[in-house]
């Protein structure tokens, strides 16, 4: 048996308190937004009637549709209900059949955890730097200096701190893709020498605009090897910044509640913060997620401001010194324009990117669509805050298909009309079996039935009290009100392709079981819970439009040889220890990826694979780790190429310019540079196979 992994301090979660300064203002240090007393999972369980033989009856016809069965009536149910529990998952590969090495798509030799300053890989795998914060990018752009910076250069250069990436295809141009990444933040204490926190200056602030947003590039490949390189100054190669526009549709767009002085229209607004994690729609576009848009905002003054962790007084960065949108004392309404989805068409540089009010204004950590059976698009999505919730949207209108003009034109509408809704989560155990140590139930998992609560289906608010415009525009404030489960912040949340289950990456809340918060339940089953957890949700009968669904964790992270720890069933001692899930992603075998965000286990993070169906099923390996203090971001699984964007390396506590605490990406002496990486195998074939 190993030993358990030291841990080590941190600001929250195994983050730097640099981090957490410029990523999330604090965040975690901040005043939980959420107060509500809506019930927990737990006193619903309490007070249910022969609660656990409802709920496992519910759990077996949701997992029965999703693993294909017919409804479970007669004689014959209870060896239906097991074999649709096997089917799903439920038992552990049994010793006596010999097994591959490894799951299809997970074959490489694991990482070890360590703290090396620099990514990772496998033996027998390949790496190269795709691109750099500050490569131009643009016709115009100059090459990068980091002693020269200025916000006209880094408009037409890479953007700092990429987080989501997505890879989609170029025809007519062989070897070609197109990149689209996310700028989640900026760290100003990294990216100019001698940066006075107190005292920014014009210049300073007119670069961090410019280097947030959105980057469009571009990529070619090599043909003897998996190398990814930029294809500078190509025509489709965009930036999107703080001060680009973009368009609020949808139906709070036009609302009291998104008109400023500058935009009386309330449908037109300067730039897009904070875009974390993201999604690829089925019709070509990417969607991007505003998440911790609140410290951007100073002066905050109403309940709602509150609500969405806008503090009262001055900024970190101090934008509001230069510019009046962001003093909410001078502008309410500011705020309330951002913290949405953001739809951008990568395949035309001339249009004009979308904010989706139908998707509801939170936190937004990403967003991920698929495909009714008639051709609807359901986007899922989490707020990423402790105690926030897991929504979906389920769009009326059909997708096109084809590229006609028609078809990109109307597809480009889907996201506007349809019904958004907020989950509840039941467990199927006794109050009393949910201690907050992480130990099982005496059924051997954490599992249950939910439903999906309607809030709102175009103009019709479902929801006492409140607006539709209210409702999109304080999407919290109507979950409050309809009683969804408080969640261990959910971040990424992936419709699997293969099986249309639903996984959902909740990263770690340190305050579950606190005195006055909210105790564990059986969705968040341990108390200061500081690894995180990833559901798995399998929609009733399989239907994503379905108002109900079957639930199970399927993986409780940290170090597999802590009890808490669980594999969905898999022998512990053949896993790699995980710990803060946050990004995940789909190869083509079925197999989950998951980037993680702020290691407890006194490791640098990395990238994993794990199986999610067959004999293997929870076996998890670690794929790369990522330099000092950096984050794994944007994974990207193809068959013969990994992607991952290393965001704020050398972010750690006292580090600056001057004292750098890594030398990655290009060496002593260089500035530290947030970059995307390509992973390949060093024979061409295909990844882990």
């Amino acid at each position: 048996m190993r030993n358990l992994l030291p841990l080590i301090s941190s600001h929250s979660g195994g983050r730097s308190a640099l981090t957490c300064r410029f990523r999330c203002g604090d965040a975690c240090f901040q005043e939980i937004p959420n107060t509500s007393e809506n019930e927990y999972a737990g006193d619903i369980i309490a007070r249910a009637v022969s609660r656990r033989s409802m709920m496992r009856a519910a759990a077996v016809v949701t997992v029965a549709a999703a693993a294909g069965t017919a409804a479970l009536t007669g004689p014959n149910a209870p060896q239906a209900e097991a074999a649709a529990l096997a089917g799903h998952g439920h038992k552990p590969n049994p010793p006596h059949k010999p097994a591959p090495p490894g799951a299809r798509g997970l074959r490489f030799s694991p990482v070890a955890p360590n703290k090396n300053d620099k990514v990772t890989v496998p033996d027998g795998y390949s790496q190269n730097v795709v691109i750099r914060w500050g490569e131009p990018i643009l016709r115009g752009a100059p090459a990068f200096n980091p002693e020269k910076q200025t916000a006209k250069a880094q408009a037409g250069q890479f953007g700092y701190n990429n987080d989501f990436l997505s890879l989609l295809p170029l025809r007519g141009e062989r070897g070609r893709q197109v990149l689209v990444a996310n700028h989640e933040y900026t760290d100003e204490i990294l990216m100019f020498r001698g940066y006075d926190p107190a005292n920014p200056t014009r210049e300073q602030v007119e670069i961090a605009w410019a280097a947030h947003g959105l980057s469009v590039v571009v990529v070619q490949e090599e043909s003897r090897t998996g190398k990814l390189g930029a294809v500078s100054r190509h025509p489709l190669n965009r930036r999107l910044t703080a001060t680009s526009e973009f368009r609020v549709t949808g139906p709070a767009a036009g609302s009291d509640l998104l008109r400023t002085s500058a935009d009386r229209t309330g449908s037109r607004v300067l730039g897009t913060l904070n875009n974390c994690a993201g999604g690829t729609t089925p019709w070509g576009t990417t969607l991007h997620g505003e998440e911790n848009f609140n410290q951007y905002f100073a002066n905050g003054t109403t309940a709602e401001h509150k609500r969405y962790g806008i503090g009262t007084g001055a900024t970190e960065r101090k934008w509001e010194r230069f510019d009046r949108r962001f003093d909410l004392a001078k502008e309410p309404n500011e705020a309330n324009r951002f913290g949405w989805v953001v739809e951008l068409d990568p395949y035309d540089p001339d249009s004009t990117p979308r904010k989706r009010t139908a998707l509801g204004r939170f936190k937004h950590e990403a967003a991920e669509p698929r495909l009714t059976s008639d051709g609807r698009p359901v986007v899922y999505m989490g707020d990423d805050e402790r105690f926030d919730y897991l929504y979906k949207f389920v769009s009326s209108k059909r997708m096109k298909k084809g590229t006609s003009r028609a078809a990109r034109e109307h597809n480009l509408t889907l996201l506007d009309e349809g019904t958004l809704y907020v989950a509840r989560l039941t467990g199927d155990s006794p109050a009393s079996e949910i201690d907050g140590s992480g130990k099982l139930p005496d059924d051997g998992e954490f599992d249950g039935s939910g439903v999906w609560i309607p809030l709102a289906t175009g103009t019709t608010s479902h929801v006492p009290g409140m607006t539709a415009d209210e409702v999109y525009v304080y999407t919290r404030l109507a979950g409050d009100k309809v009683g969804a489960t408080k969640m261990d912040r959910p971040e990424d949340v992936e419709p699997s392709p293969r099986t249309g289950r639903v996984y959902v990456a909740l990263t770690n809340n340190t305050d579950r079981g606190k005195e006055g918060k909210a105790p564990a339940d059986e969705a968040n089953p341990r108390n200061l819970n500081k690894h995180g957890q990833i559901l798995e949700l399998a929609e009733n009968w399989d239907d994503p439009t379905s108002d109900g669904f079957a639930w199970r964790l399927f993986l409780v992270a940290g170090d597999p040889n802590d009890p808490s720890t669980y594999f969905a069933g898999f022998p512990k001692d053949r896993v790699s220890p995980i710990s803060c899930p946050d990004n995940v992603a789909f190869d083509d075998h079925g197999n989950l990826w998951i980037s993680t965000d702020g290691n407890q286990l006194g490791s640098h993070d990395g990238l994993f694979g794990v199986a999610t169906h067959g004999d293997r099923r929870g076996e998890l390996k670690q794929f790369l780790t990522v330099p000092a203090g950096a984050e794994t971001c944007g994974p990207v699984i193809q068959d013969r190429r990994v992607l991952v964007a290393v965001q704020h390396p050398g972010e750690v506590d006292g580090a600056s310019v001057e004292k750098p605490a890594s030398t990655w990406p290009d060496g002593p002496g260089k500035i530290v540079r947030p970059s995307v990486v390509a992973v390949w195998r060093k024979d061409g074939r295909d990844i882990g196979v």
